[in-house]
């Protein structure tokens, strides 16, 4: 195994510091008890108003359900430990366990479930929208092209191939639109967009304000449905996260260019504004950006972090549904960051040498992590062929900085 080989290098053995009480995400309160928000959100909140206590009861950490565990395990430094013997249970979870609620998540341009599971684990469902040999159209904007639940899939396995391990563990699932979301959904506005085709397939379409209607209806086989299932976060009620503009976000019109677009020096400015202008943001900003431009993923526009830990911690990498559109072009404007600043944490740039090598080439290790998925193959032979290639740019791009 590459991937095995892989995990036992050094670069991926460098120790993180210690973690201490105030670095937890939760501590575990064991006179707290669980209960049930009375909204029927289904999800936890505990009866105090202590956001930093995690309540468990009275209950052994060895009985937590895995994604209870998956929550505690949340520190300064990580989403996940590199050596997560918790990982494959999660993940199996995910494709595996009985849906007893699905409901549309609100918000946000494309349909998105919550569903639910028998001991209180919820996972966000993104529904098939593209086949796995399509590319996206020359002719679209990155803010109208459709989310694929496969590049949810992939950006987590690509995220923690590169040691990032900050995107929430995703599985691919088969749902069966009937019996997993039409009979048991207690939302009226998503149950009331529900049809038979014309071929016989069910379908639904759900409220947002894109691609929510008949003529983008999402339809079974006659009933079975591919899609995505990630790993919620804990809720905010419990661990309050900030949202944080990107400051390489992209204009969102068709015809204006934003700031960095236009302004070379433009990361001196960004240099000297807070949060950018002390400690490792900029630099955990640029592994984004790399990961980004592997995927081939336009649209970044924010990004979010613990609220506990302040500004010294990890950036989390949500909503990845817009990446590995296309293969067959690369997008270099979202190297700007890297390109401007000309900045790169040492073991980033160590572990993309090593990826790019033949003992470790990134396309074969990204098909041996994605090979154990329900739903495999995830990507598509020539997006794997991209990723070699867009490795190679990044090099190359970090070699122009330093020679200059």
């Amino acid at each position: 195994s590459k991937l095995a080989a892989l995990f036992e290098h050094p670069l991926y053995n460098i120790p993180l510091p210690e973690v201490t009480e105030k670095d937890k995400l939760f501590v575990v309160n064991p006179t707290e008890k669980f209960s049930l928000r009375s909204s029927g959100s289904d999800e936890w909140v505990s009866s105090s108003k202590a956001e930093t206590l995690l309540p468990t009861g009275k209950t052994a950490y060895d009985t937590y359900p895995s994604w209870l565990k998956f929550h505690v395990g949340i520190n300064r430094y990580e989403l996940y430990p590199r050596r997560d013997p918790l990982m494959p249970t999660l993940l199996q979870d995910l494709a595996t366990k009985k849906i007893v609620s699905s409901v549309q998540k609100s918000g946000g341009t494309q349909l998105k479930l919550i569903m639910t599971f028998p001991n209180y684990g919820q996972a966000l469902f993104k529904p098939m929208k593209q086949t796995r040999d399509q590319e996206t159209p020359v002719d679209f904007f990155y803010f109208s092209d459709f989310e694929r639940h496969n590049a949810e899939i992939a950006a987590f396995h690509l995220d923690r191939i590169l040691d990032f391990r900050r995107i929430p563990p995703v599985s691919g699932r088969l749902v069966n639109i009937t019996k997993e979301i039409r009979d048991i959904t207690t939302d009226k506005k998503l149950a009331k967009t529900f049809f038979i085709s014309p071929g016989g397939n069910v379908c639904f379409y759900g409220e947002c304000s894109y691609y929510c209607s008949t003529e983008h209806a999402l339809c079974g086989k006659p009933d079975q449905l591919e899609g995505s299932m990630a790993a919620l976060l804990p809720d905010k009620t419990l661990a309050k996260r900030r949202s944080w503009r990107s400051p390489w976000r992209r204009s969102y019109h068709k015809s204006k260019k934003a700031e960095w677009e236009l302004n070379p020096n433009y990361c001196t400015q960004v240099r000297e504004t807070p949060p950018y202008d002390r400690g490792h943001r900029l630099l955990d900003f640029i592994d984004m950006t790399i990961l980004d431009f592997l995927m081939g993923n336009m649209d970044r526009h924010h990004y979010e972090t613990f609220e506990k830990f302040g500004n010294d911690t990890f950036l989390l990498h949500l909503d990845n549904g817009r990446g590995f559109g296309t293969h067959s072009r690369d997008e270099p404007s979202i190297l700007a960051p890297l390109q401007q600043c000309c900045s790169i944490k040492k073991s980033t740039y160590l572990r993309l040498q090593l990826l790019a090598t033949q003992t470790y080439r990134l396309s074969d290790l990204m098909r041996e992590a994605m090979a154990a998925d329900p739903l495999a193959p995830i990507l598509a032979e020539p997006h794997l062929q991209a990723l070699d290639r867009r490795l190679g740019k990044v090099l190359e791009m970090v070699r122009h900085c330093l020679a200059r």
